[in-house]
């Protein structure tokens, strides 16, 4: 049994992992370092490079941290609307696609999510998290009463990411409404009762 096996060395792991995931949301790849995940978890500089061969793979293991919190955090919801929950659909998936309405926080989203490209080793993963997350915005919208397919699917991840990054280029204040109002003028069978 290696350190990194017991309770304790796999606590510490996961401290590592969680604090490079936090950095990683508030400042992009550039955050994550040794020196800063380290004083982040609250560990010795020399646990980081102990616990992990490499940065490539305290990175990875931040991005699917973080993927695995969304889609766990998306099942739950789903698993609530599928309860009978009453929820607006639409919000629910711009929830997985945008998360936030600050522009800020959005171009920090999608900096990783484009940065992703740049790093050949995390392709696998987003493939896997990137399959996993079109299938629960198909089971959300079908619960949601809406008629999909993956190919309506991927549309609407299109429209959505085409919208948020030319409301960031235009620095617009609010990306994510812009996305809902372009996602319902292309997609207009997606529009609930009563909504704008």
């Amino acid at each position: 049994m290696t350190a990194a096996s017991t309770p304790k060395g796999e606590r510490r792991r996961q401290e590592l992992v969680a604090a490079a995931a936090a950095l990683l949301t508030e400042g992009g790849f550039d955050a994550v370092r040794h020196r800063a995940v380290a004083e982040r978890a609250g560990l010795p500089l020399a646990s980081t490079t102990y616990y992990f061969d490499s940065l490539d793979e305290l990175v990875e293991a931040a991005v699917e941290y973080n993927g695995r919190a969304e889609l766990d955090a998306g099942r739950e919801r789903l698993a609530k609307l599928l309860a009978g929950e009453p929820m607006d659909v639409i919000e629910f998936a711009l929830d997985l696609l945008v998360k936030d309405s600050d522009s800020q926080a959005v171009m920090l989203r999608y900096e990783r999510l484009v940065g992703t490209g740049r790093r050949p080793y995390l392709r696998p993963l987003m493939r896997r998290l990137g399959t996993e997350l079109q299938q629960l915005l198909l089971d959300i919208l079908t619960a949601g009463g809406f008629r999909m397919d993956a190919e309506r699917v991927n549309q609407l991840i299109s429209v959505v990411d085409g919208a948020v990054v030319n409301a960031l280029i235009e620095l617009h204040p609010d990306p994510r409404a812009a996305a809902r109002r372009m996602l319902l003028s292309v997609m207009p069978d997606l529009r609930q009762p009563g909504s704008d």
